[in-house]
């Protein structure tokens, strides 16, 4: 086994703090800024010091055995990217204000990559002519850039995040299938290894596009995505990919639509409350603008219209929420008292919920009126039927309709069949064997590699501080000088045997600093072994402590190289 350099603390570029940073919102910038692994430069922009730079080493050699071991080829690509490509594929208008933007000296415009799947695609085109040269997979581990409006939490949302992309080629879907394939197990197998909980779910494809999509989500507290685990099967999606299918009923025993009057009861809860009815027995309807045109959304009265679903339904339009002056010379839309029966001219959106028979108590696009028994399909005809509702813990799994739990969690992962959209927009096309073109597919793949530092010490860490893995530690053991000159000797002599065994070793050899202090900040740093050369030095015997379980044992220097060379 290869010689380990000892690092020693004394002349390490790491500095401990006693108190959380006064801008740490989530635990992993709190422990992450007070165990010297990461400093911020300026809003979502973060310095890597030794320590966390190891770590960051560490998940990028598993990142990479893995993806070799699946055949793939690394490449390095440049994070200054010309427009042009992003226009062919329309990602230079959708990705919006989060785009990196600038111009050369002489007026070209450039951006900062946030994905390569437009350069990955020329690449290929450059150097595949045949199927002969199909399928490969290509990867990188890159710095990647978007532009955050507010960026927070640390590493966890940065302006500047280092990630691995990994991109698919394929002649046919099969073949897309089992890039797919190699690419989830892979995924699997590296989130095994660095030691991180997780949960595969279905997913939007958003802005990447394509036909399936699936994210890696580590459960946290300080997650930014919320997804739904079945407890009875193993169904498990993000919120937003939830769908649900359309049942129709039977309304033939429904009596006609019947206007009452409700006045000042513009809201669900005043009609509610004015009628005696719960509020699942009415139906709101929500009105916004797309790209300018309004458009109603309709759910039923006790739910919430999810605005990101919303969103991501008609991108890359902008959506937004009408205004009072949106009204004005509409005599079909009365605020507070719309319904979706005598709309004219207004696109209706209908989340399934509102199924063709189901019947409801709505605005009668008149003041201080509502109708009765208006039923869908019958009094009202709905345009497009999506999933825009809020789910809710409780709600019935679409599988096997259990209640649904939520949770907040993490993306670490997330993969992608885009099929041909890039190809497609970039003409990528390879000899077939018949030697007519054939249009390549495509899959996109992302790791946060930056991200996945986050995600441990979000779910690896207790009140004293951080706790690695070996995998992933920037040490295999913390030795710690209790402070006299002998337990100083003893330290350094059994770090330097250690060191000599392949063993990566840490130690503590500061001089004027407290034995409390040095095994405070042994357990703030969190190394997976801590070995302490203290009282009994003079006997040969230090020692042993296990930062996950707490469980210790005095061993001799010889016993504990041993142990920790076993």
């Amino acid at each position: 086994m290869a010689n380990a350099p000892v690092q020693r603390m004394s002349k390490l570029l790491v500095k401990t703090l006693r108190d959380d940073p006064a801008d740490a919102e989530v635990l992993s910038h709190k422990l992450l800024v007070r165990a010297g692994y990461v400093r911020r430069t300026a809003a979502g922009l973060w310095s890597w010091l030794p320590l966390g730079k190891k770590v960051l080493a560490n998940i990028e050699r598993i990142v990479r055995e893995e993806m070799d071991a699946i055949g793939a080829q690394e490449v390095s690509l440049p994070a200054l990217l010309p427009r042009e490509p992003y226009e062919a594929t329309g990602r230079w208008d959708e990705y919006g204000p989060e785009l990196f933007r600038l111009k050369d000296r002489k007026g070209g415009d450039y951006l900062l990559g946030p994905t390569h799947e437009e350069i990955f695609t020329l690449l290929v085109k450059d150097q595949a002519s045949s199927y002969k040269d199909l399928p490969v997979i290509l990867y990188q581990i890159a710095d990647k850039y978007r532009d955050e409006a507010r960026p927070r939490a640390g590493i966890l949302r940065g302006r500047e995040f280092l990630m691995k992309d990994s991109y698919s080629f394929d002649t046919a879907d099969e073949g897309l299938a089992e890039s797919y394939a190699l690419h989830r197990a892979a995924y699997q197998r590296i989130f095994e290894r660095l030691g991180l909980d997780y949960r595969i779910c279905a997913a939007t494809a958003g802005a990447m596009g394509g036909s399936r999509s699936e994210e890696f989500l580590a459960p946290a507290e300080a997650g930014e995505d919320t997804f739904a685990d079945c407890p009875n099967c193993d169904y498990a999606a993000n919120t937003e990919a939830i769908t649900y299918e359309l049942k129709p009923v039977d309304a033939s025993g429904v009596p006609a639509a019947e206007e009452i009057p409700t006045p000042d009861t513009p809201t669900i809860e005043t009609l509610a409350a004015s009628l005696g009815v719960p509020a699942s027995a009415t139906l709101k309807n929500l009105l916004v603008k797309v790209d300018g045109e309004i458009v109603a959304v309709g759910v039923p009265g006790d739910r919430e219209v999810d605005m990101d679903k919303v969103e991501a339904h008609f991108a890359p339009a902008t959506v937004e929420l009408v205004t009072a002056e949106d009204f004005t010379g509409r005599a079909d839309l009365v605020r507070g008292y719309v319904g979706p029966q005598g709309l004219d001219k207004v696109k209706y959106l209908a989340d399934p919920r509102v199924a063709p028979g189901t019947a409801w108590i709505t605005g009668a696009n008149k003041p201080d009126t509502h109708a009765k028994n208006v039923v869908a399909g019958r009094d009202f005809e709905v345009d497009e039927y999506v999933d825009v509702v809020v789910v809710r813990d409780g709600d019935p799994c679409p599988r096997c309709g259990t209640g649904l739990k939520l949770d907040r969690a993490i993306e670490i992962g997330h993969i992608f069949q885009l099929g041909r959209k890039y190809a497609d927009a970039l003409k990528l096309d390879v000899l077939g064997q018949n030697g007519k073109p054939v249009r390549v597919t495509m899959g996109s793949y992302g790791i946060g590699v930056s991200r996945a530092v986050a995600a441990l010490a979000e779910q690896h860490a207790d009140d004293k501080g951080l706790i690695w893995s070996k995998e992933v530690a920037p040490a295999d053991v913390h030795v710690v000088a209790a402070g006299k000159a002998l337990q100083t000797e003893l330290a350094l002599d059994v770090s330097e045997k250690l060191s000599a065994a392949g063993v990566r070793v840490l130690v503590d050899d500061r001089t004027g600093v407290s034995p409390g202090v040095k095994f405070t900040d042994a357990e703030l740093i969190g190394v997976p072994q801590i070995l302490v050369a203290g009282r009994r030095a003079a006997e040969g015997v230090v020692e042993l402590k296990d930062r996950r379980t707490g469980e210790r044992e005095e061993l001799t220097v010889e016993e504990a190289v041993a142990r920790l060379t076993a």
